[in-house]
Protein backbone atom coordinates (compact mmCIF):
# COMPACT_ATOMS: atom_id res chain seq x y z
CA UNK A 1 0.00 0.00 0.00
CA UNK A 2 1.23 3.47 -0.85
CA UNK A 3 1.17 6.54 1.33
CA UNK A 4 -0.88 9.49 0.12
CA UNK A 5 -0.65 13.26 0.53
CA UNK A 6 -3.73 15.35 -0.26
CA UNK A 7 -2.82 19.03 -0.60
CA UNK A 8 -5.23 21.87 -1.22
CA UNK A 9 -3.81 24.70 -3.27
CA UNK A 10 -0.83 22.75 -4.63
CA UNK A 11 -0.97 24.70 -7.90
CA UNK A 12 1.73 27.12 -6.71
CA UNK A 13 3.80 28.34 -3.77
CA UNK A 14 3.96 26.31 -0.57
CA UNK A 15 1.52 23.72 -1.88
CA UNK A 16 3.54 23.00 -5.03
CA UNK A 17 6.74 22.81 -2.98
CA UNK A 18 5.12 20.35 -0.60
CA UNK A 19 3.84 18.27 -3.52
CA UNK A 20 7.40 17.96 -4.84
CA UNK A 21 8.74 16.92 -1.44
CA UNK A 22 6.08 14.26 -0.83
CA UNK A 23 6.49 12.90 -4.37
CA UNK A 24 10.24 12.62 -3.89
CA UNK A 25 9.56 10.64 -0.70
CA UNK A 26 7.46 8.13 -2.64
CA UNK A 27 3.97 9.36 -1.77
CA UNK A 28 1.03 9.47 -4.13
CA UNK A 29 0.15 13.18 -4.22
CA UNK A 30 -3.26 14.70 -4.95
CA UNK A 31 -3.74 18.41 -5.60
CA UNK A 32 -7.08 20.10 -4.89
CA UNK A 33 -7.35 23.50 -6.56
CA UNK A 34 -8.85 25.35 -9.51
CA UNK A 35 -5.58 25.10 -11.44
CA UNK A 36 -3.49 21.98 -12.04
CA UNK A 37 -0.28 21.46 -10.12
CA UNK A 38 2.82 22.17 -12.26
CA UNK A 39 4.70 19.28 -10.66
CA UNK A 40 4.84 16.18 -12.86
CA UNK A 41 3.35 13.11 -11.21
CA UNK A 42 0.71 14.89 -9.14
CA UNK A 43 -2.93 13.87 -9.61
CA UNK A 44 -5.23 16.89 -9.96
CA UNK A 45 -8.73 17.02 -8.54
CA UNK A 46 -9.69 20.43 -9.91
CA UNK A 47 -12.55 22.33 -8.32
CA UNK A 48 -13.51 25.56 -6.63
CA UNK A 49 -13.17 25.65 -2.83
CA UNK A 50 -15.26 28.83 -2.76
CA UNK A 51 -18.28 26.86 -4.02
CA UNK A 52 -19.84 24.50 -1.44
CA UNK A 53 -21.27 22.25 -4.16
CA UNK A 54 -17.86 21.94 -5.80
CA UNK A 55 -16.31 21.11 -2.42
CA UNK A 56 -18.95 18.45 -1.86
CA UNK A 57 -18.13 16.88 -5.24
CA UNK A 58 -14.39 17.02 -4.52
CA UNK A 59 -14.86 15.40 -1.12
CA UNK A 60 -16.97 12.63 -2.65
CA UNK A 61 -14.38 11.95 -5.38
CA UNK A 62 -11.55 11.90 -2.84
CA UNK A 63 -13.55 9.56 -0.63
CA UNK A 64 -13.92 7.11 -3.51
CA UNK A 65 -10.19 7.36 -4.24
CA UNK A 66 -9.26 6.51 -0.66
CA UNK A 67 -11.71 3.60 -0.59
CA UNK A 68 -10.20 2.24 -3.80
CA UNK A 69 -6.51 2.73 -2.99
CA UNK A 70 -6.62 2.08 0.78
CA UNK A 71 -3.37 3.98 1.47
CA UNK A 72 -1.19 3.02 4.41
CA UNK A 73 -1.37 6.60 5.65
CA UNK A 74 -2.76 9.94 4.51
CA UNK A 75 -1.46 13.44 5.09
CA UNK A 76 -4.37 15.83 4.57
CA UNK A 77 -2.79 19.26 4.16
CA UNK A 78 -5.09 22.28 4.25
CA UNK A 79 -2.96 24.84 2.44
CA UNK A 80 -5.29 26.77 0.11
CA UNK A 81 -6.27 30.25 1.26
CA UNK A 82 -7.79 33.52 0.14
CA UNK A 83 -6.40 36.83 1.41
CA UNK A 84 -8.23 40.09 0.79
CA UNK A 85 -7.33 43.67 1.59
CA UNK A 86 -10.10 44.61 4.01
CA UNK A 87 -10.79 46.17 7.40
CA UNK A 88 -13.17 45.56 10.28
CA UNK A 89 -15.21 48.68 9.53
CA UNK A 90 -15.60 48.08 5.79
CA UNK A 91 -15.90 44.33 5.21
CA UNK A 92 -19.28 43.28 3.86
CA UNK A 93 -20.83 39.96 4.89
CA UNK A 94 -20.49 38.40 1.44
CA UNK A 95 -16.73 39.04 1.30
CA UNK A 96 -16.21 37.67 4.80
CA UNK A 97 -18.32 34.63 3.97
CA UNK A 98 -16.25 33.95 0.84
CA UNK A 99 -12.98 34.01 2.78
CA UNK A 100 -14.42 31.82 5.52
CA UNK A 101 -15.74 29.36 2.92
CA UNK A 102 -12.29 28.82 1.43
CA UNK A 103 -10.21 29.13 4.58
CA UNK A 104 -12.42 27.28 7.09
CA UNK A 105 -15.67 25.76 5.78
CA UNK A 106 -14.03 23.87 2.92
CA UNK A 107 -11.63 22.41 5.48
CA UNK A 108 -14.55 21.23 7.58
CA UNK A 109 -16.23 19.64 4.55
CA UNK A 110 -13.10 17.75 3.53
CA UNK A 111 -12.36 16.65 7.09
CA UNK A 112 -15.90 15.38 7.63
CA UNK A 113 -15.74 13.21 4.50
CA UNK A 114 -12.14 12.01 4.65
CA UNK A 115 -11.22 11.60 8.32
CA UNK A 116 -13.30 8.40 8.74
CA UNK A 117 -11.27 6.85 5.89
CA UNK A 118 -7.82 7.85 7.16
CA UNK A 119 -5.89 5.08 8.92
CA UNK A 120 -3.72 5.32 12.00
CA UNK A 121 -0.45 7.03 11.13
CA UNK A 122 -2.19 9.77 9.16
CA UNK A 123 -2.10 13.51 9.81
CA UNK A 124 -4.27 16.58 9.37
CA UNK A 125 -2.05 19.61 8.86
CA UNK A 126 -3.30 23.17 8.67
CA UNK A 127 -1.14 25.79 6.94
CA UNK A 128 -1.98 28.83 8.99
CA UNK A 129 -0.01 32.03 9.28
CA UNK A 130 1.73 34.30 11.72
CA UNK A 131 -1.72 35.92 11.65
CA UNK A 132 -3.24 32.83 13.27
CA UNK A 133 -2.08 34.28 16.59
CA UNK A 134 -1.75 38.01 15.97
CA UNK A 135 -3.18 40.67 13.67
CA UNK A 136 -2.14 43.44 11.32
CA UNK A 137 -4.10 46.24 9.69
CA UNK A 138 -5.82 45.69 6.38
CA UNK A 139 -6.32 41.91 6.42
CA UNK A 140 -9.45 41.58 8.56
CA UNK A 141 -11.14 38.54 7.01
CA UNK A 142 -7.84 36.67 6.59
CA UNK A 143 -6.92 37.25 10.24
CA UNK A 144 -10.35 36.06 11.36
CA UNK A 145 -10.11 32.90 9.25
CA UNK A 146 -6.57 32.07 10.31
CA UNK A 147 -7.50 32.44 13.97
CA UNK A 148 -10.38 30.04 13.26
CA UNK A 149 -7.94 27.51 11.79
CA UNK A 150 -6.03 27.49 15.08
CA UNK A 151 -9.23 26.55 16.91
CA UNK A 152 -10.08 23.95 14.28
CA UNK A 153 -6.68 22.31 14.62
CA UNK A 154 -6.88 22.14 18.41
CA UNK A 155 -10.48 20.87 18.42
CA UNK A 156 -9.65 18.28 15.75
CA UNK A 157 -6.73 17.08 17.87
CA UNK A 158 -9.06 16.49 20.81
CA UNK A 159 -11.79 14.83 18.77
CA UNK A 160 -9.32 12.37 17.18
CA UNK A 161 -7.79 11.20 20.46
CA UNK A 162 -6.98 7.50 20.32
CA UNK A 163 -7.31 7.18 16.53
CA UNK A 164 -3.61 7.53 15.72
CA UNK A 165 -4.16 10.64 13.59
CA UNK A 166 -2.24 13.74 14.60
CA UNK A 167 -2.70 17.42 13.85
CA UNK A 168 -0.59 20.56 13.71
CA UNK A 169 -0.84 24.17 12.60
CA UNK A 170 2.13 25.35 10.54
CA UNK A 171 2.45 29.14 10.69
CA UNK A 172 4.64 30.61 7.93
CA UNK A 173 5.97 34.13 8.21
CA UNK A 174 6.30 36.32 5.11
CA UNK A 175 6.83 33.69 2.42
CA UNK A 176 7.77 34.37 -1.19
CA UNK A 177 4.54 33.20 -2.81
CA UNK A 178 2.22 34.38 -5.53
CA UNK A 179 -0.42 35.23 -2.92
CA UNK A 180 1.94 37.48 -0.95
CA UNK A 181 3.24 39.30 -4.00
CA UNK A 182 -0.27 39.84 -5.34
CA UNK A 183 -1.41 41.14 -1.94
CA UNK A 184 1.32 43.78 -1.81
CA UNK A 185 1.03 44.67 -5.49
CA UNK A 186 4.46 43.36 -6.55
CA UNK A 187 6.01 46.37 -4.77
CA UNK A 188 9.73 45.65 -4.27
CA UNK A 189 10.05 48.36 -1.61
CA UNK A 190 7.44 46.58 0.47
CA UNK A 191 9.20 43.26 -0.14
CA UNK A 192 12.41 44.80 1.16
CA UNK A 193 10.62 46.22 4.19
CA UNK A 194 8.94 42.98 5.22
CA UNK A 195 12.12 41.01 4.54
CA UNK A 196 13.83 43.12 7.19
CA UNK A 197 11.26 42.01 9.76
CA UNK A 198 13.09 38.79 10.65
CA UNK A 199 16.58 37.97 11.83
CA UNK A 200 17.76 36.77 8.39
CA UNK A 201 16.59 39.78 6.39
CA UNK A 202 14.82 37.79 3.66
CA UNK A 203 11.52 36.20 2.77
CA UNK A 204 10.86 32.61 3.78
CA UNK A 205 11.14 30.22 0.82
CA UNK A 206 8.17 27.95 0.03
CA UNK A 207 10.50 24.95 0.14
CA UNK A 208 11.37 25.74 3.76
CA UNK A 209 7.72 25.58 4.79
CA UNK A 210 7.27 22.41 2.71
CA UNK A 211 10.05 20.73 4.70
CA UNK A 212 8.34 21.79 7.93
CA UNK A 213 5.03 20.33 6.70
CA UNK A 214 6.68 17.02 5.80
CA UNK A 215 8.48 16.89 9.15
CA UNK A 216 5.20 17.53 10.96
CA UNK A 217 3.57 14.63 9.12
CA UNK A 218 6.22 12.08 10.06
CA UNK A 219 6.51 13.21 13.69
CA UNK A 220 3.25 12.56 15.57
CA UNK A 221 4.85 13.71 18.81
CA UNK A 222 3.89 17.27 17.79
CA UNK A 223 0.16 16.40 17.89
CA UNK A 224 -1.83 19.58 18.55
CA UNK A 225 1.20 21.86 18.18
CA UNK A 226 1.61 25.26 16.58
CA UNK A 227 4.82 25.33 14.53
CA UNK A 228 6.26 28.69 13.51
CA UNK A 229 8.29 29.07 10.31
CA UNK A 230 9.19 32.75 10.18
CA UNK A 231 13.01 33.03 10.48
CA UNK A 232 12.65 34.68 13.88
CA UNK A 233 10.17 37.44 13.20
CA UNK A 234 10.69 40.81 14.90
CA UNK A 235 7.98 41.40 17.50
CA UNK A 236 6.28 44.77 17.90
Amino acid sequence: MTQTAIITGASSGIGAAAATLFLDAGYAVINISRRPCPVSGVTDFCGDLSDPKSVEQLASSLSLRLKETKPASVSLIHNAALMLKDTADRTDDASLANVLQINTLAINSLNRELLPLMPSGSSVLFVGSTLSEKAVKGAFSYVVSKHAQLGMMRATCQDLMGQGIHTALICPGFTDTEMLRNHIGQDEKIIEAISSMNSFGRLVEPEEIARLIFWAHINPVINGAVLHGNLGQVEH
